[in-house]
């Protein structure tokens, strides 16, 4: 080297500016790591574990090794800035990268257990001075240091195979070059896996390794610290990656720069470290121009693959902008690869021939729905092809997943692709239950819309608006009328969704289920639905009246509506005329069903109820509802009557009374006197040969002694037909004929105050009464309780008439109505048969100045009266026409003149 030096100061020159140039520039900062890289080499050679150890000695750098100790080779490589002694699968660069060393000193030893070097810069100033060889201005960049080797005899440390010794200049700061070596440790542990450990004084970081599988190894160094690190590490043909773990999870690397082994320049955004084989500038800086980094992401997604199935995600790189170029399409390469290879955990279907844990996909052909939980997943993955686990659902990996092209399905999509799914309705169920905590607001239940719901028939519709739900149901019933859900698929999610409540009630009052009744009344199907339903009715429900058209067979075999049949041993039956149109259900059929479920439809046992909500008219097929219906002030909001009134046997009333008191809808109806059923009874029906209208009620004190009590009842059983009986307070055609025919029998006798409490009623209803209809009595009861002849009787239409006639000729009632009573019995006034004459003058004078006028009105409560006010000390008024007498009376009245008679003084 002298002799080349000699021979060419440019040759001197140009080693001294290169070591310059790759103390200064390429390899500053960089000591440690190339000294471990040369450390990794030598223990990977010799086969054993590699150790570093670093100490401070006054200001003497020591870092030993274990491993191949320097040979002949190495010599040459360090001496040689251009050419390395290393070969294969070495990672250090010997010669150019242990210039490294003069970043610290000028002044260094390379202790070997097979022989020792010193490198100075001073005694090769000295060799070149005593060799007479010119040393050029070089700028201040001195001589080179690495190229004149001299043998010392000093050996390594104890313990290892190699030293290196570095005297510090005096511009370094030892405690600062030892913190910056302390930081390097737990990186080149990591990135040289021919290291065991480094020791930095006394503290001491190694490195471990678990093997997972051939590629997979979980990586842990405990730095200087004593605290672990670990990472997942993936090995392919040329990258080995590194996931950091946190507390035993994946998590995102931060911002780093590629590693070949050791530390570029290279800024990388990605969530792994990325240790390469890649072509690298020689200052091991920045690639090589043209260096395929693409080509690094090949095996990427078997990373992901090998992870387990929560740590995938955190291997796709983030949204954002690249760091560098090479960044840039390292990243589209690695999303390449992860978009298009399976890794990506899916919900293993029975149709996916593989273990659960062997179920992927790759993210292009898969979707994920946010947020979905495992129950959710297990259904929608039957019908939405690879779908994601509910492990890798959440929102915190959604973004993740769309770099990915992922696809997110939302209740939109969910719901239009259940039209297609045929599934047993449980798995329904399990569907809306898994759906349920995801309609949190009106958007969402919106997106549901077009949910398929599956019914009772079999049939799978779209829209829970469209169904109706019955949760009382237990079993399914085919509803072919409704759009009934199955009750094994009815959940709450259902009716959140827009599903309406309905029961058997609701149901079986369906006006679709009566159009179906007018078509086929006689459909298999639609009987066993109808009576199926029918079963599950609450006490005493009323159904509409055309449920009676469901043909049912009888006990001839014939199909006849229900509504024309009685069950078999029907008390009805008994009361019924021996030609009544009722025929009798086959008992099969009686087994079959439940009582209650056929009489609610139509089948009789005791009488039957027709019910209608606002009626128009009356068309519901009574005996003489026309006449009633005639009779209402107007057309009530809702209307209920017993039919078949009509068909009753006229000697079975008293057992058809009882059986109608019986039943709670029949009683009802008995207690509402303006009615159509109590109406119909009281006119109609008979005991004996009278109208139930004319008899009376025991509590009745107002017909006693006229009116017959109802025969063979109890009292309660009287006092609950009390409304089918005679009503004081309602004046009947009926009744009133035969109130006048009790009071013209000689052998009843009422009370005077009866007597006259009857004619007052009989008066007040004439206007209302076709009297035509009643005719005229042959006798008439006076207020003596003698019964007369008409012509004899005088009905008292003046008060003062009645001081003046005998009782025994006066028919009395109220002043008011006496003419329309006069009408009624065709008798005559008393004022117009009777005429009166006031016997003497009297003294005239005024009600205001006689003491007598004055107490007469505070007696009787009269207001103040006008008038003349005639006083006799003797009253006395003479009749003539009908009757003829003389009589005294206490007052009378001649037009506007009243006659008093004076009372006698105190003596």
């Amino acid at each position: 080297m002298l002799t080349a030096w000699r021979s060419s100061p440019t040759r001197l020159r140009e080693d001294a500016a290169t070591e310059a140039d790759l103390a200064g520039a390429g390899y500053r900062d960089r000591l440690l790591t190339e000294l471990a890289q040369n450390a990794a080499d030598a223990a990977v050679k010799a086969g054993v574990p590699g150790r570093v150890s670093v100490r401070l000695r006054g200001r003497a750098l020591h870092i030993a090794n274990t491993g191949a100790p320097l040979d002949l080779s190495g010599v040459h490589a360090l001496t040689a800035l251009r050419a390395s002694g290393k070969t294969g699968t070495a990672v250090g660069r010997f010669g150019v990268g242990f210039t490294a060393v003069l970043s610290a000193g000028e002044e260094i030893e390379f202790r070997s257990t097979t022989g020792s070097l010193r490198f100075s810069r001073a005694q090769t100033l000295a060799e070149l001075r005593a060799h007479d060889i010119t040393i050029p201005d070089l700028d201040g960049t001195g001589v080179p240091v690495l190229r004149l080797a001299w043998s010392v005899s000093a050996a390594p440390e104890e313990g290892f195979d190699s030293e290196i010794v570095v005297w510090l200049r005096e511009d370094v700061d030892a405690g600062a070059l030892l913190a910056a070596i302390r930081a390097e440790t737990t990186d080149l542990l990591l990135e040289l896996p021919g290291l065991h450990s480094i020791r930095i004084e006394e503290d001491e970081a190694w490195r471990a390794e678990d093997e997972i599988t051939d590629d997979l190894r979980q990586v842990c160094v405990t730095d200087l610290s004593g605290i672990d690190h670990r990472w997942w590490q993936y090995r392919t043909e040329r990258v080995r990656w590194l996931l950091p773990l946190r507390d035993g999870h994946a998590v995102a690397a931060a911002a780093d720069v590629l590693r070949a082994p050791t530390r570029t320049d290279e800024e990388l955004s990605l969530p792994v470290l990325v240790i390469a084989d890649i072509a690298l500038q020689p200052d091991r800086r920045r690639l090589m121009p043209g260096a395929r980094i693409a080509e690094l992401a090949e095996g990427y997604a078997d990373f992901a693959r090998a992870l387990p199935p929560a740590d995938r995600p955190v291997l796709i790189p983030p949204p954002g902008f690249a760091r560098s170029e090479a960044d840039g399409v390292l990243r589209e390469a690695l999303i390449a690869q992860l978009r298009d290879h399976p890794w990506l955990p899916i919900v293993p279907t029975a149709d996916n021939d593989v273990p659960p844990e062997d179920a992927v996909a790759a993210p292009a052909r898969a979707s994920v729905f946010l947020g979905a939980t495992t129950d959710l997943t297990a259904a929608l993955a039957e019908f939405l092809g690879p779908l994601v686990v509910a492990e890798l659902s959440g929102r915190s990996v959604a973004e993740l997943l769309a770099v990915v092209d992922v696809h997110r399905i939302g209740l939109a999509r969910i719901a239009e692709l259940t039209g297609s799914v045929q599934r047993p309705p449980e798995w329904w169920y399990a569907l809306y239950d898994a759906l349920e905590p995801f309609v949190t607001d009106p958007l969402a239940a919106e997106e549901l819309g077009a949910l398929a719901v599956p019914l009772s028939d079999g049939r799978l519709v779209t829209g829970p608006r469209t169904v109706l739900v019955d949760d009382r149901l237990d079993d399914a019933v085919a509803v072919p009328w409704a759009r009934l859900v199955h009750p094994e698929a009815a959940h709450d999610l259902l009716a959140r969704l827009g599903a309406q409540q309905a029961d058997a009630t609701d149901l079986l009052g369906d006006p679709a289920l009566r159009a179906e009744l007018d078509h086929r009344p006689d459909d298999e199907e639609l009987r066993d639905a109808v009576l199926t339903l029918a079963a599950h009715l609450p006490p005493d429900t009323t159904l509409p009246a055309w449920l009676g058209a469901l043909e049912l067979p009888d006990d001839t075999g014939e199909f006849r509506p229900a509504d024309e049949l009685l069950l078999p041993d029907a008390p009805l039956a008994d009361v019924l005329i021996a030609d009544s149109p009722f025929g009798t259900l086959d008992a099969a059929v009686a087994q079959r069903h439940s009582a209650a479920a056929l009489r609610a439809i139509g089948v009789g046992w005791g009488f039957t109820v027709v019910t209608e909500t606002d009626p128009t008219g009356p068309d519901h097929d009574l005996d003489d509802e026309d006449r009633w219906w005639q009779g209402l002030p107007e057309d009530p909001p809702e209307f209920a009557a017993v039919r078949d009134l009509d068909l009753v046997d006229d000697e079975a009333w008293p057992q058809a009374l009882r059986l109608l008191l019986s039943e709670p809808a029949t009683r009802r109806l008995l207690a509402d006197r303006d009615g159509y059923t109590a109406w119909w009874l009281r006119r109609h029906a008979h005991i004996g040969d009278r109208p139930l209208g004319v008899f009376r009620a025991g509590s009745d004190p107002v017909f006693a002694g006229l009116l017959p009590e109802l025969p063979g009842f109890s009292e309660a059983e009287s006092a609950a037909l009390g409304a089918v009986l005679a009503d004081p307070a309602t004046i009947t055609g009926q009744l009133t004929a035969a109130l006048l025919e009790a009071l013209a029998d000689p052998a009843k006798t009422p009370s005077p105050e009866a007597v006259s409490q009857i004619h007052q009623r009989l008066a007040a209803a004439v206007p209302h009464l076709d009297l035509d209809e009643i005719g005229v009595p042959e006798r008439v009861r006076a207020l003596s309780g003698a019964v007369i002849a008409p012509e004899r009787a005088l009905v008292l239409d003046r008060p003062w008439l009645g001081l003046a006639l005998p009782p025994d000729r006066l028919v009395a009632g109220d002043i008011e109505h006496a003419a329309d009573l006069a009408t009624l019995l065709d008798v005559a006034a008393a004022s117009e048969a009777v005429d009166a004459e006031v016997l003497g003058s009297g003294h005239r004078t005024e009600w205001a100045a006689e003491p007598l006028g004055v107490l007469l009105r505070l007696q009787f409560g009269l207001p103040p009266l006008t008038g003349e006010l005639v006083l006799h000390d003797r009253l006395e008024v003479r009749l003539s026409g009908a009757y003829e007498a003389t009589v005294a009376v206490p007052w009378w009245r001649e037009g506007g003149t009243t006659h008093v008679q004076r009372q006698p003084g105190p003596r």
